[in-house]
This record gives C-alpha cells, structure tokens and sequence, in this order.
C-alpha cells in the first residue's frame, strides 16, 4: 500500500494527469443525461480470475473527483479473486461515478493484470531460493503502480529508475572500452554503498567482470549450457542474475540453476489487464 506522502507526491499528480487527459473541458455524455447532483451507487465485478491489485488507486481517482465519494471494498491488494465475485461497491455523485469509471478501471485491470501475471510466474519458481525480479521495462509515467503490482504478485523490484543503482550494460561497456574498464570506473565514481551490476553475454565477459570484482553479475541471453559454464567459473565470487527474454512460458526451465536473481521485463510489458468492470449503477 502506498503511504499518504506517496500518494500526495508521487501518486496523486499521475492520477489527476489521467482524468485530465480524459475530461479536456467536460464529460458532455454524462452532463447532458446528468445535469444536477444525484447520488447513486456502483458495483465493482470480476469478470476473470486473478489477483486483485491498485485499490487504493482505484479509490483515489473517484475521491479525487469528489472527496465525498465512499468505496466499500469485499477484498484487498494481493487476494485472489474469482470471476463473478463483488469486489467493492462505490457510492456518490452519478457524474463522478460515470466521469472517473474508465481512469479508475484503466489503473485497476491494469495493475491487476501485472499482479496476477507475476504471480503465475512467481509460482514456476517455488520450492527455489530465485528471486524474480522486474525490470524498468515499463509504461512511460505508470512505473510506480507498475513496481507496485509486481511486489503484490509475488515479485521483487529491480532498480527502480537510472538514480537507483549501477547496471552496465552492453553499451556502457561499449563506451567504456570494456568489461574491466567500465567497472573500475563505475567503483571510482559512484557511492561505495552502491553494488555494481554488470550484464555479460559469453564466458570471457563472464572472467573480465569476475577479475574485475563486480558484485552481481548478469548473465544474459545466454543458452542452458553457457549459464551452467558460467555459473561454475563465478562459483560463489558474485551474486548472479540471469535475464533476457524470460516469461511464463519458459522460466522454469531456468529453475534448476543455482543462481540468485532472474529477472524477466515480461512481468510489466506483456502482462494482459485482468477485466472487471462497474455494474448495476442506479440513484439512491
């Protein structure tokens, strides 16, 4: 759940960008068969299985409509939901109601959806000590529900933006004139607090980042035979990340390795959004 600071800051402004993106100057559907204040109520349905994720989005877009809004939720962030189930029920303004129903399912199916992908891949990899990670694979200006939803699905979260940590990848290693060269100077220039992550794609980069003394290795795009070959040469000298292409469909073919970390883009830029939608609406 984010924290009011967080919502006042840093969610708040992304949600009132939405709704302005879809009220330019007025809902003219709603206020021509709306045009005074009534008060009305709403159903929130599940129309697939999933895990429910973005409520406390979902309820701050109608409230920031109109703070007299009241949402009753029957289930929280992380539950699973069945199709058919009653996920909350909205009361109010029918005009804020029909004005932020698309904003505020848009935020929930979507965060539902990368929060029930996540968990399916999640479940490949239990009874292992791999941590999957996310990456910043995501949708410009919704990162921060998008990280949100990975965590409730049963993910970790990567570095959260460039701020964030030190990954040298292939074209900082490019610019730097090679694997040793790029982690001597990434160690010279930032925090000693922070760990230095390297992407590498054969053995050899494997030994340079090894001799180098980075502290997690990514080994990425690599097939079954090269990670096992690289996993034996670090041997313990470095945590070990494996990446490149991963979704549900084939990381768990990766679970027999002994490494710390798989990452997979897939759980933000491919995850489907789970459907729901607001029903039954009338006047009280």
């Amino acid at each position: 759940m984010f924290d009011q600071a967080t919502m006042k800051l840093k969610v708040d402004p992304l949600i009132l960008m939405a709704l302005d993106e879809d009220i330019t100057s007025e809902d003219v559907t709603t206020n021509s068969v709306m045009p005074e204040r009534t008060m009305g109520e709403v159903d929130l349905i599940c129309k697939q299985d999933g895990i429910l994720c973005g409520v406390q989005v979902f309820a701050r877009t109608f409230t920031l409509l109109d703070d007299t809004t009241e949402i009753e939720f029957f289930a929280k962030d992380g539950d699973r939901i069945t199709k058919g189930q009653k996920i909350a029920k909205v009361r109010g303004d029918i005009r804020v109601l029909l004005s932020g129903e698309r904003t505020a399912l848009n935020y929930l199916q979507r965060m539902c959806g990368v929060a029930t992908y996540t968990r399916n891949v999640a479940d490949l990899l239990e009874g292992t000590s791999i941590k999957l990670l996310d990456t910043r694979k995501t949708t410009p200006n919704n990162r921060i529900f998008e990280k949100y939803s990975v965590r409730v699905g049963g993910g970790n979260n990567h570095r959260y933006n460039l701020s964030d940590g030190v990954l040298l990848k292939d074209n900082h290693i490019g610019a730097a004139g090679g694997v040793k060269q790029a982690i001597t100077m990434a160690k010279a220039y930032a925090p000693f607090v922070r760990k230095i992550e390297v992407e590498v794609e054969n053995l050899n980069m494997v030994k340079e980042a090894v001799e180098a003394g980075a502290d997690i290795i990514m080994l990425d795009n690599m097939n079954h035979a090269q990670l096992k070959e690289a996993i034996d040469y670090i041997d313990g000298r470095a945590e070990i990340e494996v990446s490149g292409n991963v979704t549900k469909e084939n990381i768990k073919m990766l679970s027999d390795l002994h490494v710390d970390y798989i990452s997979s883009g897939a759980l933000t830029h491919s995850s489907p959004i789970l459907d729901l939608s607001l029903k039954n609406l009338h006047a009280i």
